[in-house]
């Protein structure tokens, strides 16, 4: 059986804090000068943020927003948009918000525990990027789990030991949460044609060859030629989640919330944002509930 070729580092990226939304601090890494973007992701943040701090009423177009909550997590976060969704995301959980043409919604913590996750961004090709806004939201007892040889897999998007996601990606997305024990390792398969990333959580982890401590984005070699990624965790164990997407190789323009293909289509954007039309209708006049008690 021939050896399994893992994926090398090129790149780490420290998650440095920074302020976000109304009070909150969160630790970015993709959306930094270091690292704009990563085709097809935008951004990741992770965040550990409680009451009264949050994200009041925003808007998005034209892309999906990931949010997970870490099982370890002792907060939960709120969640309400325009449309009269609404509901509670709570440890292990996971929503996977399709913005399409329009959301304007606010997250904010139930309470002054903590909630500790992620939260990252993932382009729309132009072809979707008009499309209606879609929920996919699955508790911890929901997701797709698997143990072997000291490694845990929880699985948001793709597959991983055996396990896969019932998530739908519009792009192919793989995205899974590792825990595992000292000296555990993996040999994670990955699609050649994919960009792939590590974001370490917790402890000292050897990813492809090279030692990494928590809080970077560890972006890998690309796929050819390579079976996918090899994982080798330390001595005291480690976390970390792993992540790969189909890039979608079309111009990005990005104004904040609002991402786009060309300057014409965000200045589009912006003003049927200001008129409350083409997807905005129900942006008119709307306040949350949660933004306003917090």
């Amino acid at each position: 059986m021939a050896a399994f070729t893992s994926r090398t580092v090129v790149k780490t990226v420290l998650s440095r804090e920074q302020s976000e939304g109304m009070g909150a601090r969160v630790r970015r890494s993709i959306g930094r000068p270091e690292l704009p973007r990563f085709d097809p992701f935008l951004l990741l943040d992770e965040f550990n943020v409680g009451a009264p701090a949050g994200f009041p009423d925003h808007p998005h177009r034209g892309f999906e927003t990931v949010t997970y909550i870490y099982p370890h997590s002792e907060g939960t976060f709120q969640h309400e948009d325009f449309c009269g969704h609404k509901g509670t995301i709570g440890a292990g959980d996971v929503q996977w918000m399709t913005a399409g043409r329009g959301i304007v919604h606010a997250e904010m913590p139930h309470d002054e525990r903590k909630s500790q996750g992620l939260q990252l961004w993932v382009n729309l090709a132009a072809k979707d990027k008009m499309c209606e806004p879609a929920y996919q939201e699955l508790t911890h007892k929901e997701l797709a789990v698997a143990e072997k040889e000291g490694v845990k897999a929880i699985v948001i998007a793709g597959e991983a030991l055996g396990a896969k996601s019932p998530i739908f990606t519009r792009v192919p997305t793989t995205y899974i949460h590792l825990i595992m024990q000292p000296g555990a390792r993996l040999q994670q398969p990955l699609d050649p044609s994919h960009n792939a990333f590590v974001y370490t959580i917790q402890g000292i982890l050897t990813i492809g060859g090279s030692d990494v401590g928590p809080h970077h984005t560890v972006v890998l070699s690309a796929g050819d030629n390579t079976d996918g990624v090899e994982i080798v965790a330390g001595e005291a164990g480690g976390q970390l989640v792993l992540l790969s997407g189909q890039p979608i190789g079309e111009p990005v323009v990005q104004h904040g919330p609002f991402v786009m293909n060309t300057d014409e289509d965000v200045q589009r954007t912006f003003m049927d944002y200001q008129l409350a039309r083409n997807g905005f209708e129900r942006a008119k006049g709307w306040q949350s509930v949660i933004g306003l008690h917090s």
